[in-house]
């Protein structure tokens, strides 16, 4: 099971890409509230009791100062992935990120791109499926998809611009 935490319910415009990819593999997750600065106890007892409930990896999305991520991965040895977060008080997301990426030895956070939730659970579910084949099948399916997808608008490419197009 993927945990999906962030700050504040105005990032669950952003962290519900997330929560569509996982569902779409039918891979279980939870998905709440959870904010570094203004719930620190429940923060805690998420991160310190997200194994014992089965979770096996965390998606912390948080924008602003975003301790969120960094955080969570001090207090378990479960994987987090964080996504930054433009939000209302950001910096054009460059804080977020950086207070993501930039997290001391010791204390890893996987960080995707600025309000790239979807990736983030694109590679929860490649750290799920180094243990699992039927979830390896589901991604190989969705990069079989994702290549397909271009095929047909390389077509159409081609279709528009007779000549022009060098394969």
């Amino acid at each position: 099971m993927v945990g999906i935490i962030m700050g504040s319910d105005s990032d669950l415009p952003i962290m519900q890409e997330a929560a569509n990819f996982l569902a779409s593999l039918s891979i279980p997750y939870e998905l709440t509230i959870v904010s570094a600065h203004r719930t620190p106890i429940r923060m805690v007892e998420y991160a310190q009791n997200a194994k014992s409930r089965g979770i096996q990896v965390i998606i912390a999305g948080a924008g602003g100062a975003a301790h969120l991520p960094g955080m969570v991965a001090s207090l378990t040895t479960l994987p987090v992935v964080g996504v930054p977060i433009k939000s209302s008080n950001s910096i054009d997301g460059w804080d977020s990120i950086l207070s993501i990426l930039q997290m001391p030895n010791g204390i890893p956070v996987a960080t995707v791109a600025l309000n790239a939730a979807k990736n983030a659970a694109i590679l929860s579910a490649r750290i799920l499926g180094s243990s699992n084949d039927e979830i390896t099948e589901k991604l190989t399916r969705y990069q079989q998809e994702m290549e397909a997808q271009v095929e047909e608008k390389i077509e159409k490419v081609k279709e528009k611009y007779p000549n022009r197009f060098d394969k």
